[in-house]
């Protein structure tokens, strides 16, 4: 814990005041946009893909771009010269644009209910793949010379991760009361609404773990892609873009969860950018995410 607790304030130490804050408050207004405007809530009341895509993109591509051009202008860092690093900073906003407007059509049975549990079961799997499969090309183009975005375990001291959960738990056990908590979770009441009919333990088990495939995903594009991609520009730099658009991606969730991912965003790029492997900051994220599950079936029984 010592080793983690020494890279956070190195990096304090080290990184621009100025554009910490001034990211900060750009996080903290689009928080305040989203949430008093509504803009997920309406972005998700429609179902054409070219939609969702264009208007995701619109609010993921200035969540990346404007803490780079913070750096460019503050620091008079020179990323906007490198043809690559426009690229890849174009392209980032527009998979995880991919990833969340895309519908992957599923049918199983004619009953509805069940239906979208076998849809949604199946979907979370198929996006790993998807998406693993666009990083993969494109650090076989790009980034060759190091391992595949944080796939690496040598060397991981493990006790300080799991040590994290353990600090997490009395803190999303106190979110777990919460009536906006109970309200989004466990994910699969929104799935299937109050009719669990037919949703036995190991329907629950097997949607945990393909909703838990999901952090894979999110670990890989966050920690893995836009770190370790963008680390042979920016070095550390590379941190502060990618907490807010990992915030930005938060804006359907409660409010607190929202605004403490972009802090702990920030801490789970610190370790990557360290460590080089994704697989810690996996740990913590999808630990957290299932302890907030069993808060959810708790919270709801």
């Amino acid at each position: 814990m010592k080793e983690i607790i020494s890279y956070i304030r190195s990096y304090f130490i080290e990184t621009n005041k100025v554009i910490l804050l001034c990211t900060t408050l750009f996080t903290g207004i689009l928080i305040f946009l989203n949430y008093y405007y509504s803009i997920d809530s309406n972005i998700s009341r429609h179902e054409s893909f070219a939609y969702h895509f264009i208007a995701r993109y619109v609010i993921f591509l200035p969540a990346f771009a404007i803490p780079y051009l913070l750096y460019q202008f503050i620091s008079e860092k020179k990323y906007l010269q490198q043809n690559r690093f426009i690229i890849l900073l174009l392209l980032a906003p527009a998979i995880f644009s991919l990833k969340i407007a895309i519908d992957i059509p599923f049918h199983i049975t004619d009953d509805f209910d069940r239906n979208r549990f076998w849809e949604q079961t199946f979907y979370w799997p198929m996006l790993v793949i998807i998406t693993g499969t666009i990083l993969f090309i494109i650090w076989k183009i790009f980034d060759r010379v190091q391992p595949f975005y944080g796939i690496r375990t040598k060397g991981i001291n493990w006790k300080p991760y799991l040590l994290m959960l353990l600090i997490m738990l009395p803190l999303v056990a106190a979110a777990s009361t919460q009536p906006d908590f109970l309200e989004m979770y466990p994910k699969l009441k929104l799935i299937t609404g109050q009719n669990d009919h037919g949703i036995t333990w190991y329907h629950k088990l097997l949607f945990e773990l393909s909703y838990g495939s999901d952090f894979i995903t999110i670990e890989l594009f966050f920690r893995g892609f836009l770190i370790l991609a963008f680390i042979k520009w920016a070095g550390k730099d590379a941190i502060l873009p990618m907490a807010c658009f990992y915030c930005s991606i938060h804006f359907g969730k409660p409010l607190g969860e929202c605004i403490s991912s972009y802090f702990g965003g920030m801490i789970l790029g610190i370790v990557v950018y360290n460590t080089r492997s994704i697989f810690g900051g996996l740990i913590v994220h999808l630990g957290i995410a299932w302890m907030m599950e069993v808060g959810g079936y708790i919270g709801n029984a």
